[in-house]
């Protein structure tokens, strides 16, 4: 069960939550999210989840050197992103790096930080779908704690601009 949401009471502020990866759409999804965040003089969280996955097959010093990579690419990422952000909308979002499963770091966060209000992702615009992300919390959207937002990934700056 997640905390309630206080987004919209006195002494908080709503905010998107946006999870920067490496795919090409997520561009898509900072950029709308930055514009609506700037909109409606709210807030902006950007999420980047590094997957541990792997790491416990891997000896001491080595597991060490790729956390201290993993760290170092998912701050590069939340950098460009943020710049992003910060052109297009003149907003500075705050950022958070989390180790473990997407999904679950997701919700983690959400639950740890009633201001979020909304969950912007982007649909990939390959024959092969949305998106693992997209398609992971489409399933389990309808007990999701927040509404999700799922930007087109083929939509243009322009046409994003009229939407948000």
């Amino acid at each position: 069960m997640s905390r309630k949401r206080r987004s919209y009471e006195s002494g908080h502020n709503a905010k998107y939550l946006v999870i920067v990866d490496d795919s090409a759409e997520c561009d898509r999804a900072v950029y709308y999210a930055a514009r609506r965040a700037a909109r409606t003089n709210g807030g902006m969280i950007m999420l980047r989840v590094i997957d541990t996955e792997d790491r416990a097959q891997q000896w001491l010093g080595v597991a060490d050197i790729m956390r201290a990579e993993a760290h170092e690419a998912a701050n590069a990422a939340l950098d460009r992103a943020s710049g992003r952000a910060n052109g297009v909308a003149g907003i500075t979002p705050e950022r958070a790096i989390r180790e473990g499963g997407p999904s679950e770091e997701i919700l983690k966060l959400i639950d740890e930080d009633e201001d979020i209000a909304v969950l912007v992702l982007a649909a990939g615009t390959e024959t092969e779908g949305p998106g693992p992300l997209v398609s992971g919390i489409g399933k389990s959207a309808g007990e999701f704690p927040i509404p999700v937002a799922i930007v087109p990934g083929h939509l243009t700056d322009e046409e994003l601009d009229a939407l948000s």
